[in-house]
């Protein structure tokens, strides 16, 4: 069975970076489309961007386009988050999910495997 861990969360300053990791073992990743999602306190669980399983087709939520991006190494069967300009907006627990066809969904029911999650806190 697929499993996928998240890392690379932490406490950071407005203004700053981070770079979550998502690792896949048990499944090549590269036949996967992975997302990441996010969930703060008292709020439903929002997708944050997207890629699909070449690489060839990301898509982001509007509040994150320009600040983060998505990439994937499936050499290494790592799905990566580069986030910068990290707003206070944007503390949450930090999901990757995947989903076994070649299309994007920023829609949490469409994905079936789903890390533990890492936390990201951007506060000063």
């Amino acid at each position: 069975q697929l499993q996928l861990v998240e890392s690379g969360g932490g406490l950071v300053q407005p203004g700053g970076s981070l770079r979550l990791s998502c690792a896949a073992s048990r499944f090549t990743l590269g036949y996967l489309t992975i997302a990441w999602f996010r969930q703060a306190p008292g709020k439903e669980r929002e997708g944050v961007s997207c890629i699909n399983h070449s690489g060839g087709l990301t898509n982001y939520a509007d509040s994150v386009k320009g600040r983060f991006t998505i990439s994937r190494d499936n050499a290494k069967n790592t799905v990566y988050l580069q986030m910068n300009s990290l707003k206070p907006e944007d503390t949450a627990v930090y999901y990757c999910a995947a989903r076994r066809t070649y299309y994007c969904s920023g829609y949490a029911g469409d994905y079936g495997d789903w890390g533990q999650g890492t936390q990201v806190t951007v506060s000063s």
